[in-house]
Formats: structure tokens, sequence, C-alpha cells
């Protein structure tokens, strides 16, 4: 009778916890992929595969949780122990072990019912719907082979008012040939390339005269946006935008390389524009070495620029850029001290990857008062051990080519709606 009293209590206690239930597609799933995935993995976008549906995700559903364990997806290259960001994506510890469990319990469907709302995207988009797309008039041919000069087109707008863009999208249409894409405004006045031609495709080559041989390879234009493998729109804050001045013209700086594959591109940027003027202008400035000499088979040379802010400004947000030597990045405020000594304040330090060039936006926008020293510090490997080395035994400079290297650290900053970028930095004399 005992024994029996024992089993009936054991019975008892085994009802009291339900069996574990697996994460199911439709409750637990999705809302992950929704947040922090689809983004990237839709239609016209740059993931490889679709993770819209049920059908989309179990397909991967092997592929998702060998990515996510290992933290490579969804890509993130910012060290946590450094700085806060505002759009990163990564996942949580749960979030990672609920997708591991989904696949191991055989990735269940789960109940239609339970799903989240379906995500609204912009088709070809991450940014809504764009208010203005501004295309190059003309596509570029881009040969299988061969190196290929910057190429650039300018296209008027037309604009009879200002316009603020809070948000843009760069939309290359052969992304597989696209290095870069810089889109610049060029503002009425302007001396920068006066003499090209508008709306057909030219390079430095098509020209004789050496400034103009000069501007096609240097300017201190505003820049709407920059575009690299694996980067991220602009998506302001309410009450900041950038400014495109009435009568401006949008000036396309395109950097091809060949793959084998001969192609065209007509690339183009998407604009959601400030329903009312800003509080504030953000503008994209940049910190640039371009004298190094990287010696062959260096696993670690560093190359340091600084630069000091002229007037207060917010800063908000960084966009490294560099070649397949790259390694880390990181940027700093140099905070002097006695004795000519300085402390390193750092803001970002990243893993570099080419193929994931990423904006960081500082979660808490930080004021930095005029006069504040930045750094940025690039790290190249140009040893045997970098994968992506084009060539280990070259000593490496600055150039144009993917073979080539560059050091930019883009940076963003926020002043007042009515500073444009030349009085910005005129004030420093003053």
């Amino acid at each position: 009778m005992e024994r029996m009293r024992f089993r009936l209590r054991a019975i008892l206690s085994l009802a009291a916890f339900p069996l574990y239930a697996a994460p199911s597609f439709y409750k637990e799933v999705l809302p992950i992929l929704q947040d922090h995935c689809q983004a990237c993995h839709r239609a016209g976008q740059i993931g490889p595969m679709p993770l819209v549906t049920y059908q989309d995700a179990r397909k991967w559903s092997a592929e998702i949780v060998r990515r996510t364990g290992a933290g490579e997806m969804p890509p993130w290259f910012a060290d946590p122990r450094v700085g806060h960001f505002a759009n990163d994506p990564s996942l949580t510890p749960s979030q990672i072990a609920t997708l591991a469990d989904w696949a191991k319990a055989g990735a269940p469907a789960g109940t239609p019912a339970d799903a989240p709302p379906p995500r609204k995207w912009a088709a070809g988009y991450t940014i809504p719907q764009p208010d203005l797309v501004v295309a190059m008039p003309r596509p570029v041919t881009i040969p299988a082979r061969g190196d290929i000069d910057y190429t650039y087109e300018i296209v008027a707008t037309h604009f009879t008012d200002d316009r603020w863009v809070r948000m843009s999208e760069i939309r290359p249409t052969s992304r597989q040939h696209v290095h870069h894409a810089v889109v610049y405004i060029r503002p009425p006045g302007s001396t920068w390339l006066a003499k090209a031609p508008m709306g057909v495709p030219f390079t430095e080559a098509t020209f004789n005269d050496p400034q103009m041989k000069h501007d096609a390879a240097m300017t201190t234009s505003d820049i709407l946006l920059v575009y690299a493998p694996g980067s991220s729109p602009d998506q302001w804050p309410e009450g900041t935008a950038k400014l495109i001045p009435r009568g401006s013209d949008l000036v396309f700086q395109m950097h091809y390389t060949a793959n084998g594959k001969a192609a065209t591109d007509q690339t183009s940027i998407g604009m959601v524009f400030a329903k009312e003027p800003p509080k504030q202008r953000v503008m994209t400035l940049q910190l640039t070495n371009s004298h190094f000499r990287i010696p062959p088979g260096d696993p670690a040379y560093r190359v340091e620029a600084r630069g000091t802010i002229p007037n207060d400004a917010v800063l908000l947000s960084f966009f490294p850029h560099l070649h397949l030597r790259g390694k880390e990045f990181e940027y700093n405020i140099i905070h002097p001290v006695e004795g000519g000594r300085y402390q390193v304040e750092p803001l970002l330090r990243v893993n570099y990857n080419f193929y994931w060039q990423l904006s960081y936006r500082l979660a808490e926008p930080r004021f930095l008062k005029a006069g504040t020293e930045l750094q940025a510090v690039a790290i190249f490997d140009n040893s045997r051990k970098n994968p992506h080395n084009p060539d280990p035994d070259a000593e490496v400079i600055w150039g144009d080519q993917t073979r080539d290297e560059m050091m930019v650290g883009f940076f963003d900053i926020a002043v007042a709606p009515d500073v444009n970028k030349d009085a910005f930095f005129e004030r420093m004399a003053k």
C-alpha cells in the first residue's frame, strides 16, 4: 500500500511539470527572422536565400543554426566591450538557443494564427518606400576583365526648394561588380567638375585638363551616402537629416571591379524626405591616411589618422573603409593630460570584413566640444595567413584598385541646420 502511495505521488509530481514544447516557426522563430534577418533575406536583397515563409526557413534550418551559433549571422563586427550601437542586429543567447531547439525538434511549423503581422517592406528597399528615386541616366558598360577607372555620372535634381533627406539607399543593378559607390551633393555655383558632361558616364581619362583630372580624384563636396558590400542605408532619427540645396546636382562616383563576366550597371539612390525642416543637419566627414607602405608579409601593420573637430558637434555614427588586407579598425577620442601625454578613449573597435562594410550608429549620440581630437587606427594583415590577401609578397600603398589599400574612417556628425561644411571648417581659423 505504501508503495502504491509513493507511485501516486510520483505521478502527481510529473503532472505538475508539463512536457517541454519545442519552439514553433510561427510563434517563436518568425519574430526573430523578421527583426534580425529579413532585411537582407528576402527577394531582391543581398541575402542568398529568402527567410520569409515557413518553407523558406525549414529548408535552411540547419544552416541557420550553424551560422547563428558561430556568430556569423546576422553580420556584426563591433567589439561588444566597446560602445553600444542602435543598429546592432546581434541575437541574444536565448534567441540563438531558440533557433537551435527549433531545428533539433524537426523545425515544427506550429499554428499560423500565432504568427506576428508580416513586415511591410518597400519593394527592393530596406528603407520605407522612397519619395524620390534618382538613377544614373545611362547604364555603364563593365568589361569582363581588367582595371576599371572610377566612373562618374552627374544628374541634375532640378529641385526648386531645399530638400532634407532623412533616409537614403543606394541600389546598384549589378551589385557583384560594385566595389563602392558614393553619391555626392554638388550645390549650385560649385566649380567641382564644372566642365564635365551631364548625364553620361565619364572617367578621369576623359579629360586632358589637369584641373579636371584632379577634380575626378578629389573633392570636398558633401556626401549624401556611401555604398560598399554589405553596407547599410542611412536612416536618421526624427529631427535630423542631410541637406540637398535647391538647384543641386547629384554626382555618382562608381568603382567597378571586373569579375570575369561583362555586365552593365545603372545605379540609383532612393530618398525619403523629412516632413519638416530638421533641428540638426547631418554631415559625413572622414579621417584619412593615404601615406603608408605596408611591408610584404606583415601580419599587423598599423596606420593612424587624426583630426580635430573645429566646432561643437554631435557624433552619430561610423563607417570604416579598407580593402582586402584590412584586419581591424578603431575610432578613439584623444584626451591630453599633463606632460604632453594623452589618454585614449575607445569609441568603436571592429574586426574588419571587406565583404560586410557596416555602419555603426551610436545608441547614445556623443557631444564633441570644439577642439576634440579624434583618432582612427587601421590594422592591415599582409601575411599569407590572410585568406583574402591578393599578394603577400607585395609592398602595398594607397590605390583605387582592390589589390591596393585604402584607410578611410568616415563618421557622421550633427550640427545646426544653417551650418554648411565649408563654414564648419572655416571657423577653425577664428
